[in-house]
């Protein structure tokens, strides 16, 4: 077997394989006696049925499908022993004949394929990148800790109601003029009534001020203006039985429940960040201010590589792609591609493969690599991440790294945070290599960043 390359160009060339019968008749053969053991051919007893007969049937396909194998792993084998940084796929030759199986015993294939071009760059504190820090408004800072503050705040019983509350008692269904109590009445002993919910102002004012053993007769049906999933939920019926129901009610208040923040203090603190690691309103304060920045930093991390991406790759104006071949391999590796706006899709295409093979050859020549560790981090990132949308900030480290561990065990997952790590290594080179033009924005002039 012989495999050679010819340059066409800089970012083009053709691998041409050349097989002979010795190259690949032993595994042919290998193979035919496999299917001869495994035939089951009428005449004959299993692993009898004659050589020849078996080469009959199924010869020319056996052929075929070792030489693909073999010239496929030559291939690949060829790009790999040589290092060359090729572009999307190899592809059959132009100049490829469809090899006839049938007559002749030495074969020659040709692919073609694209040549990533060699990038002739630099990146200097002469390369100024903008970077916007989001700043956190005193009405972010409110709002989390009031939010922190709701997740470890707790229901207290109360004497009087107020709008907000939550009224626990009895249902009793009032019986119409005329009508004889029956055993259809509806009755709900451990009924939950929320005013704050109640559609119909005149019937949500009937709760105001209501006390434990106040009776207050009132329309399920009315108050909900009639909608089914409430009126279920308050008559503890089915929905297409409640809707029925438009009778007044009797309700017997038995207990009214206030839920209330917590206060500020060290058991809150203790309940988000563990025992003594926050000891006052003022440390509190800063904790949560330094988390929504953290929270902040992916996306101003993010904004900067789009920023980096737009200024960098102006560098390589001058590169010469492969775009015929890259055309044909689009359309062939995507059967919907559209090829009427192949043309009018390359540019933008092009762009992006730019800053692909830069960021490669950052990576390449500043010995960047990605160890299990890095990857592991970031999953632990992710979780923790996670844990604080649900008020958790302190998360113990054998429970945060079980969790990041799942994650990894999704091959998906994990190739997403991989190049995700990938990515934040880039970031950080380049936020150290070139001047950052730090600038301070607040959340809504981040955001229109991104209507330019």
């Amino acid at each position: 077997m012989n495999v050679e390359k010819q340059l066409i160009d800089p970012v083009n060339a053709s691998i041409k394989i050349n097989l002979v019968k010795a190259d690949y008749q032993e595994k042919v053969d290998k193979t035919l006696k496999t299917y001869r053991q495994k035939a089951n051919v009428p005449g004959f007893r299993p692993g009898m049925v004659p050589l020849g007969l078996i080469q009959k049937m199924y010869g020319k396909a056996v052929l075929a499908e070792e030489i693909n194998k073999i010239v496929l792993e030559a291939l690949y084998n060829y790009i790999k022993e040589n290092n060359l940084n090729i572009l999307g796929e190899p592809l059959p030759g132009k100049q490829q004949t469809p090899p006839d199986f049938n007559a002749g015993e030495d074969f020659e294939f040709i692919f073609d394929i694209a040549l990533a071009p060699e990038l002739d760059f630099t990146i200097s504190k002469k390369d100024s990148i903008p970077y916007y820090k989001i700043e956190v408004s005193d009405d972010m800072l409110e709002k989390q800790i009031k939010s922190l503050a709701s997740r470890g705040g707790r229901y207290e019983k109360v004497e009087e109601a107020q709008e907000g509350d939550t009224i626990k008692g009895t249902l009793t269904e009032i019986p119409e003029e005329g009508q004889k109590d029956s055993e259809d009445l509806v009755k709900v002993e451990e009924a939950i009534i929320l005013p704050a919910y109640f559609k119909n102002e005149e019937e949500k004012a009937k709760m105001k001020g209501v006390r434990p053993g106040d009776k207050i007769r009132f329309n399920p049906y009315k108050a909900a203006e009639g909608h089914e999933t409430e009126l279920a939920s308050m008559l503890h019926l089915p929905k297409e039985k409640a809707v029925e129901i438009k009778s007044d009610f009797e309700f017997e208040v038995k207990e009214i429940s206030r839920f209330k923040e917590a206060e500020l203090n060290r058991e809150l603190f203790d309940q988000i960040y563990g025992k003594d690691v926050i000891t006052s309103e003022e440390a509190f304060r800063t904790k949560v201010r330094e988390e929504i920045e953290a929270r902040f930093a992916p996306e101003s991390d993010y904004r900067f590589m789009v920023d980096a991406e737009k200024q960098l790759v102006k560098k390589l104006k001058d590169v010469e792609f492969p775009v015929e071949f890259l055309k044909r391999w689009l359309l062939a590796a995507d059967e919907k591609r559209n090829p009427a706006t192949i043309d009018q899709d390359m540019p933008k295409l092009i762009e992006e493969l730019k800053w692909h093979l830069m960021k490669e050859e950052i990576i390449k020549r500043n010995n960047i690599q990605v160890s299990e560790a890095d990857v592991l981090e970031t999953a632990k990132k992710a979780t923790r991440a996670q844990f604080a949308q649900y008020g958790m900030m302190s998360v113990p480290d054998d429970l945060l790294n079980n969790y990041a561990a799942e994650m990894l065990k999704k091959p998906e997952t994990a190739r997403n945070l991989s190049d995700q790590t990938n990515s934040a290594k880039v970031a950080d080179f380049l936020k150290s290599t070139v001047k950052l033009n730090e600038k301070t924005v607040s959340a809504e002039e981040f955001n229109k960043l991104y209507e330019n």
